[in-house]
């Protein structure tokens, strides 16, 4: 199962989405530091599969600059290494499933883990 996250660009510290001031977004063209930041790319039209060590990242590239960016991440290694271009970029990042941010100096409050407790509820429903 997919890990849904949102990458944001803000001069704002967003602490949670209700508090979130527009007017401090920055539009970034999130796509194309993503292709020119890992050296495994397959893309077919405008879909794109990042391809690394024990993770894969799926997103639809956009010609447009975003202040926001949706994409999926599958395997924690890729979480790491989003936290890495976030620090870089002055990004932040959004976990829709624990609908929270991520602390990219603590991601292990509120990271992987808790992903996979919010999987394991899901299947656990039906």
């Amino acid at each position: 199962m997919s890990w849904d996250i949102v990458l944001f660009n803000s001069k704002q510290k967003i602490h949670s989405l209700v508090e979130l001031d527009e007017n401090q977004l920055e539009p970034t063209d999130f796509s194309g530091v993503l292709e020119k930041s890992f050296d495994q790319l397959k893309k077919d039209g405008n879909h794109r599969e990042i391809i690394g060590t024990n993770f894969t990242i799926d997103f639809f590239s956009d010609d447009e600059q975003s202040s926001n960016f949706m994409l999926s991440l599958f395997g924690e290694n890729g979480l790491y290494k989003l936290i890495e271009l976030a620090k870089k970029h002055n990004w932040q990042i959004y976990d829709s499933g624990i609908e929270e941010m991520i602390d990219l100096e603590n991601p292990e409050k509120n990271g992987f883990v808790n992903h996979k407790a919010y999987i394991q509820h899901i299947v656990n429903r039906n």
